[in-house]
């Protein structure tokens, strides 16, 4: 049962990143880089966001408790709503996807009853109990900022995704 249902998630997920990625193909550096809405947030702050704040947070550090994700976490400077100015599109992607694979590395024989390894402090009394609840999370994080992308890409050129 655990296996079906970590597999299901799992489906999920990759679904859920496969179109934040998806929904960007075809738009160059420039398009990528401008900020749409009022809060000024890009498309390639967002894909930056997803690979630090959600595939390194939630699974490398808080879930398998990898030390060198954590420290990198604890010591980053920044935002990484803003990935640097010298890094390409094709970079941040790259990201993406190498963050999401790593992630499944760890998920591949994870027991979805384990608790997180490591939790901040900063979170106060909030806590996810276990591994299930992590996935869960992050294929909310991730589905809301598809939909934002989505959103944000007609804005751009017009293009939808699905079609009505």
């Amino acid at each position: 049962m655990a296996d079906t249902e970590l597999a299901a998630l799992l489906a999920v997920l990759n679904g859920k990143r496969e179109h934040v990625l998806g929904i960007l193909e075809g738009l160059d550096e420039e398009a990528l880089r401008r900020p749409v809405l009022p809060s000024s947030w890009t498309c390639l702050g967002l894909v930056h966001h997803l690979a630090l704040d959600d595939e390194k947070f939630w699974f490398r550090a808080v879930a398998a408790g990898e030390q060198a994700a954590i420290e990198e976490i604890l010591g980053s400077e920044g935002s990484a709503w803003q990935p640097a100015p010298e890094k390409t599109a094709e970079e941040v992607f790259a990201l993406y996807r190498r963050e999401g694979e790593l992630a499944d590395a760890f998920l591949a024989g994870a027991d979805l009853e384990a608790a997180p390894r490591w939790w901040p402090d900063f979170f106060g009394d909030w806590r996810l109990d276990n591994l299930r609840e992590v996935i869960l999370h992050v294929i909310t994080e991730t589905a809301t900022h598809a939909g934002h992308l989505d959103a944000v890409r007609e804005l751009i050129d017009g293009r939808q995704r699905l079609v009505l």
